[in-house]
C-alpha cells in the first residue's frame, strides 16, 4: 500500500485514541484531520470505524479486571446488575435519538465549520460547568443509581451534535448532576464501552460493501496506533483528574475552534467540506 496512506492511517489513529476519552471530540477532530489529510472519502469513514473499535479495546483492556467481576456476577450479584442496568440505562437516550436524528445531524453539521463552531461552544460551558460550586454525592460508579444513569444518558446524547464530545458530555453532566471527577470520568469510560461497541458494528454492517482486503494494511496501523493512544490517554486522564480540573480542555477547546474558523475565513486552509 502506498507509504502516504499508511502514514495517514497512523496519523488518524492516533488522533482518534487521544481523543476519544478526552473532553474534546474525537469525531469533530477526525473530521477537521481527515479534510486536512483529504481523508474524509468512503474509505476513510470506513477507517474510522475501525479505529474506533481500537480505542475501545483499550478501555476494556484497562478495566479487564473490573469488567469480568462485573459479568461473572452478574447472575447472583447484585452490585453487578445494577451497573449492568445503569450502562443499558444510559445507552437508551443516544441510541434512540440517534435512529431519529444521525441522518439529518451528518447532512448538516458533520462538517469542519460546525464543529469549529462547537468546540468553542462546548468550551465555554466546561467553564461555566467548572466554575459552578461542586457538591458531591456519587463519590464512586457503584453508588451511580437508575436516575443518575438516566441523566447521564442525555448527557451523553448531546455527542449527536459533532464537535461536542461523548466523553465530554457526560463528564461534565456527571459534574453537574453531583459525581466526583472520578465518577464521572469512569462512567464515561465504562459507557464507551457499549456505546461505541454497538456503533461499530451497527457501522460495520451499514457499510460491509465498502471493506475491501486490499485495504488490511491500512486497518492495522491505524487499528493499533488508536489502541496505544488510548490507553496510554486513558492511563494519563485518570492521575491528571485526581489534581486537576478540566479548565485546560475548555481553552484547548476554544483556542482550536478559533483557529479553525481564523483559516477558514482569512482563506489560509481550505475546509473544502465547509
Amino acid at each position: 500500500m502506498d507509504p502516504t496512506t499508511l502514514l495517514h492511517a497512523l496519523i488518524l489513529g492516533i488522533v482518534e485514541g487521544l481523543t476519544e476519552f478526552l473532553p474534546v471530540s474525537s469525531t469533530g477532530h477526525l473530521i477537521l484531520a481527515g479534510d486536512l489529510l483529504h481523508f474524509n472519502d468512503d474509505k476513510g469513514k470506513v477507517f474510522e470505524i475501525v479505529i474506533q473499535f481500537g480505542a475501545i479495546l483499550a478501555v476494556v483492556w484497562e478495566y479487564r479486571v473490573r469488567i469480568a467481576r462485573i459479568l461473572i456476577g452478574l447472575p447472583r450479584e447484585r452490585e453487578a446488575q445494577r451497573f449492568a442496568l445503569n450502562l443499558a440505562i444510559a445507552f437508551v437516550p443516544l441510541a434512540a435519538l440517534g435512529l431519529l436524528f444521525q441522518k439529518a445531524i451528518k447532512a448538516v453539521l458533520f462538517q469542519p465549520i460546525p464543529v469549529a463552531t462547537a468546540f468553542i461552544v462546548g468550551g465555554f460551558i466546561i467553564l461555566w460547568a467548572e466554575k459552578r460550586e461542586h457538591r458531591v454525592r456519587v463519590e464512586t460508579v457503584e453508588e451511580i443509581d437508575v436516575i443518575d444513569a438516566f441523566k447521564l444518558g442525555l448527557a451523553q446524547a448531546l455527542a449527536l451534535i459533532p464537535g461536542t464530545s461523548r466523553s465530554g458530555a457526560t463528564i461534565i453532566g456527571g459534574l453537574l448532576f453531583g459525581l466526583s471527577r472520578t465518577a464521572a470520568t469512569e462512567f464515561s469510560f465504562f459507557l464507551a464501552i457499549p456505546t461505541l461497541t454497538i456503533a461499530t458494528f451497527y457501522q460495520v454492517y451499514k457499510e460491509r460493501a465498502l471493506f475491501s482486503a486490499d485495504d488490511m494494511s491500512m486497518f492495522a496501523v491505524g487499528f493499533v496506533a488508536a489502541f496505544v493512544s488510548a490507553f496510554l490517554c486513558v492511563r494519563w486522564l485518570l492521575r491528571f483528574i485526581s489534581h486537576h480540573d478540566f479548565i485546560p480542555f475548555a481553552w484547548y477547546r476554544i483556542v482550536f475552534g478559533i483557529v479553525v474558523l481564523a483559516t477558514w475565513k482569512l482563506g489560509l486552509v481550505d475546509w473544502s467540506n465547509s
